[in-house]
């Protein structure tokens, strides 16, 4: 196959008078030198002031900050959290795929449509709102069960480790049934029915044959929840704070702010970063030791679909169960910020003379804060959204249809910083881009987001367009060079018009979490440069919680109405 596309290109470089190949080395060089700036940089910068004070090698101010008492305990918060996140998101997962991919539970339209609901909610969003509901005597489902019951004391504390792990478990679990619902209904039947011929009964099935099966799913599942969970920043923050309660994440911005912009203060910053790289890389270590080991064969040549398991009599109260389930975790936080939005002030009681509109006319009207944050917010999507476009389709082209020597390197480089929590690469920009490199300073400005947004995504127009290109067959090119066209009229009007609609996709995929980050910009951010989620948590921080409340609804109708665009493109997409 090598031989065969070194053969093409020679003949189609021949066409051209030898124009291919310098065209296709400069794609090469390029990408090399945009991966090389944007993602090698930050990351070397991190590694070299972990161990430099800036005279020499320093090993023991990394250990020193390993010892400390504050961190020791954020590095067991984080681990507790991940772990005990993972475990219950898995469970609840595999369940619901179970109940919706494979038995014959009624609604399963409504409840796949709630299940999508939390892909669309910022988890910092969901954290706040769990927040007015149980946050002590303050929460508002906390005084509705004290006043009801008579109790002396909240019955629920959300700010705490065991509050914050049932957040992620709520908001995570999604993850593990995508990617186990998907394999479920594809699953080759006949395994499955040749156990109960032979006598095996259902339970026994499940244990023995339906789930080791689905073992690659449900371990593709687990990393995501696993690394989303050591990663994130706002669910711990939102919830954490109050109570002195951190994790490596909310540790690390805690370290920034101390240092003031002191060396030292970023050092130790750096070395946290250092150690929450490296749980995630065992994370990522362990997760392909698991698919390593076995072969798993689900699908099969035919058209063949599992048959649904009937429920019986446990049907209607499992619905019923499903249906509480999903009302209490999706929707109920949703109705949460949305009344809180409309309430004069957080606290008061639900009724209808305190409901006003205040609220959005105080963040809509006048308020500079808020009209900066949704135009860069805007502007960082849209940005971000395009320049992936373009770079994640020049490294897909090159790396799929040009392939040069390395470029499994290359591949690597553009999904390394996907695997970065947010706050690592942050840090990492601050440190290269603060007059490190060629005196460029770009701290304290838009433009250092933008390079770490671009630096975080990229993977994603790079798996869309990768995907699209490789169904592209390069019979194609030749013919149009065959008839005289150049290399470049080619890629303009054959190979690009026919991945348009994976590009498209790719930018929208690019441009929503975009929209509401939070845990890389709320340490780059400037005076001027705040985004949405920045606007949103430092209206919660400073106790406009109401005001903080009518900006999160603002901005989950922006995203809802953008994953409908989503949607639409994809639709097309598939059924181009």
């Amino acid at each position: 196959m090598n031989m065969f596309k070194r053969k093409t290109n020679s003949d189609l470089e021949r066409l051209e008078g030898g124009k291919l190949m310098s065209l296709d080395r400069f794609m090469t060089l390029l990408c090399y030198l945009i991966l090389v700036t944007v993602v090698i940089l930050p990351v070397f910068m991190i590694i070299y002031y972990a161990f430099w004070d800036g005279t020499k090698i320093d090993f023991q101010m990394f250990f020193n900050v390993l010892m400390q008492k504050e961190n020791l305990t954020a590095m067991r918060n984080t681990l507790v959290i991940a772990v005990f996140s993972t475990l219950l998101a898995t469970a609840v997962g595999v369940f619901f795929a179970w109940l919706l991919g494979r038995s014959d539970i009624p609604l399963k339209g409504v409840m796949k449509f709630l299940f999508s609901i939390p892909f669309m909610i910022p988890p910092f969003l969901a954290a706040m709102a769990w927040d007015m509901m149980f946050s002590g005597r303050g929460g508002y489902v906390n005084r509705w069960l004290m006043s009801v019951f008579n109790l002396s004391k909240a019955p629920f504390n959300i700010n705490s480790v065991l509050g914050i792990i049932v957040i992620e478990v709520v908001y995570y679990f999604p993850f593990v049934y995508m990617q186990v619902v998907s394999a479920l209904e594809r699953m080759d039947p006949t395994l499955e029915e040749s156990a109960r011929i032979a006598g095996a009964k259902q339970l026994y099935v499940i244990r023995k044959i339906t789930l080791p099966l689905t073992i690659p799913a449900i371990s593709s599942g687990v990393l995501l929840v696993l690394i989303t969970s050591l990663s994130n920043y706002g669910i711990p923050a939102m919830l954490g704070f109050s109570q002195n309660i951190f994790t490596l994440p909310t540790m690390i911005v805690e370290k920034m702010n101390r240092a003031g912009g002191s060396f030292e203060g970023i050092r130790q910053a750096t070395a946290l970063a250092i150690v929450l790289v490296a749980v995630v890389s065992v994370a990522l270590l362990v997760q392909r030791k698991l698919l390593t080991v076995g072969r798993y064969d689900i699908i099969k040549g035919k058209s063949m679909r599992p048959a649904l398991i009937k429920l019986r009599s446990a049907k209607y109260p499992l619905l019923v169960f499903s249906l509480l389930f999903l009302t209490l975790v999706v929707l109920a936080p949703l109705a949460m910020i949305v009344l809180v939005s409309f309430i004069k002030a957080y606290g008061l009681n639900f009724t209808f003379e305190n409901f006003t509109l205040a609220n959005y006319h105080r963040i809509l009207v006048g308020n500079k804060m808020v009209t900066d944050s949704v135009g860069n917010s805007l502007f960082l999507g849209f940005s971000a959204g395009i320049i992936c476009l373009f770079l994640g389709t020049m490294l897909a082209y090159v790396i799929y249809k040009v392939r040069p020597k390395g470029k499994g390197i290359l591949e690597l480089l553009a999904v390394l910083p996907y695997s970065l929590p947010g706050t690592v690469l942050a840090i990492g920009c601050i440190l290269a881009w603060s007059g490190a490199f060629m005196g460029i300073t770009l701290y304290n400005t838009i433009w250092i987001i933008l390079v770490a947004y671009v630096a975080r995504y990229l993977t994603y127009t790079l798996k869309s367009s990768s995907a699209a290109l490789q169904q592209v067959h390069i019979s194609l090119e030749e013919a149009s060079r065959a008839c005289g066209a150049t290399h470049v009229e080619s890629l303009r009007d054959i190979t690009l018009p026919l991945i348009k609609p994976a590009m498209v996709s790719g930018f929208f995929l690019v441009f929503l979490p975009a929209m509401r980050e939070l845990t890389t910009s709320v340490l780059l951010y400037g005076p001027n440069s705040r985004t949405l989620g920045v606007a949103i948590y430092q209206l919660r921080i400073n106790g406009q919680i109401a005001p903080a409340a009518a900006l999160s609804v603002i901005t989950i109708l922006l995203i809802i109405i953008c994953n409908n665009v989503v949607k639409h493109f994809t639709k097309d997409r598939k059924g181009s």
